[in-house]
């Protein structure tokens, strides 16, 4: 700040961040949502939170002042608001860089905020896509802020946190994929014989899941081809339909022995954005025995679930591309 290479805004601002991977491109608002909003369950949650994690992020946001990076937020989209978009988006973006990744993004000053603030007034409710510690901190954040202030009002800047809130029709979900480290005292000829159990089992070179349902499985060199018997699913649960969650229910638990999945340490999880070349390599090292390759979730069933109260097994979403952080941040006073 000192040296200008952080500028801050006079006034309450707001502003679009376009980012654009592999031709295909996603623009949301960048702004200010309110703590109550999150404590009310207007900003809708999907994920569990631990508490060191919250902890370390509540000191450095208390510590720093400031939301030093936005919390990712999807809503239901409103043409309304992609036309306001396209407006903005006509003249000449403020910034505009392809980061080492080879993403493009693009950022917008926003010249009048009200029509933005009036049609976001309209939608009743947003979802947290990626974010709930940084989410979760901001909160606490602003409760410590608030406990401090005798006279506390509502309208301090503390009881705000940074968000970028994009339409949900324009995110991409990568799957979530998972490495187990050995096969539970099972020879790979058991291992393969219990999955057939469960449904088709089939070698394959295409082991990438096209629908919910089916796993890519990845064991002494040789890709898999599972499908789940379709009537043993109940597509009417919007958690135990999830692939992650049948996965667990059916292999990782019962065969593999795996436990907690948040704390075990012999299942490790790969983002999507790693490819299956990252599976192979894992598994055919030694470090790994066996490699499951999921079919994304979808958007809906993110929202579903949250919408239910419900919770996401973990390591589920992985959204891509990831936002930059230093790009905006905001401070508590």
């Amino acid at each position: 700040m000192r040296d200008g290479t952080l500028i801050q805004d006079r006034d309450p601002s707001l502003y679009l961040y376009e980012l654009t991977m592999d031709g295909r491109a996603q623009v949301g608002v960048v702004g200010c949502v309110h703590v109550d909003d999150y404590e009310l369950d207007v900003i809708k949650k999907h994920e569990r939170t631990r508490k060191d994690k919250e902890d370390d992020r509540t000191r450095h946001v208390l510590v720093t002042n400031s939301n030093a990076e936005p919390v990712f937020l999807t809503y239901e989209g409103q043409p309304y608001l992609d036309r306001l978009a396209a407006d903005t988006m006509r003249t000449p973006p403020l910034y505009d860089f392809t980061s080492a990744d080879r993403v493009r993004h693009r950022v917008w000053a926003v010249r009048n905020a009200d029509p933005y603030l009036d049609a976001f007034r309209r939608i009743p409710v947003a979802y947290v896509a990626d974010g709930h510690h940084r989410s979760a901190s901001a909160w606490r954040a602003g409760m410590e802020r608030k406990s401090r202030n005798s006279s506390h009002s509502g309208l301090e800047e503390y009881n705000w946190f940074l968000a970028v809130l994009f339409p949900a029709n324009q995110l991409q979900i990568l799957p979530y994929n998972r490495v187990v480290k050995d096969l539970n005292g099972l020879t790979p000829d058991e291992f393969l014989s219990r999955l057939r159990a469960l449904g088709s089992l089939t070698p394959t070179a295409s082991p990438a899941p096209e629908r919910s349902g089916v796993f890519g499985v990845y064991l002494a060199g040789q890709w898999y081809r599972l499908e789940l018997h379709p009537e043993s699913i109940n597509a009417l649960d919007p958690i135990k339909s999830l692939d992650a969650e049948l996965l667990y229910d059916r292999i990782l638990a019962p065969i593999l022995g795996i436990g907690d999945i948040r704390a075990d340490k012999r299942i490790d999880f790969v983002g999507g954005i790693r490819g299956r070349a990252d599976l192979e390599k894992r598994v055919s090292s030694g470090e790994m025995a066996v490699a499951f390759m999921l079919y994304p979730v979808r958007i809906e069933q993110v929202m579903a679930v949250a919408d239910g109260g419900g919770i996401m097994p973990p390591k589920t979403t992985w959204f891509e591309p990831k936002l930059k952080s230093g790009l905006f941040v905001h401070t508590l006073d």
